[in-house]
């Protein structure tokens, strides 16, 4: 499992749903869709309508792969921080019932969108 208690998880850039389809796919139940995805180095988070899916890619050849699937029926609260002047990273926070906070930071990024995501999904 990714280790959230990190103050960042991940700091992600936009990225093709279809490039990273392929891996998550096996996962996906009937009736979700993938809405839109973001990217590290390796390692990824997937949005769909129905929850958010972080992928921690592992080890030297990048064949193992953690799976992390946080719904959004468990969102408590979540806050979005727009990326400003000097500051260009957008920030995500999600508090989860049982899990606690989760950050996310994006570049390049709606954050606003994501926000609207998340409040259309929970609220």
């Amino acid at each position: 499992m990714i280790d959230f208690s990190k103050d960042t998880v991940f700091k992600l850039t936009p990225c093709k749903p279809k490039d990273i389809a392929p891996t998550v796919q096996p996962i996906i139940i009937p009736g979700e869709e993938i809405i839109s995805s973001f990217k590290a180095m390796r390692d990824f988070v997937v949005f769909t309508n129905k929850r958010l899916i972080a992928v921690n890619v592992q080890g030297m050849t990048g064949r193992k792969k953690d799976f992390t699937s946080l719904p959004y029926n468990r969102i408590q609260a979540f806050s979005i921080e727009t990326a400003g002047t000097f500051d260009l990273d957008a920030e995500l926070d999600l508090w989860f019932s049982g899990l606690g906070n989760v950050r996310l930071e994006f570049r390049g990024s709606d954050i606003r969108a994501i926000g609207q995501l998340i409040a259309t999904h929970t609220l």
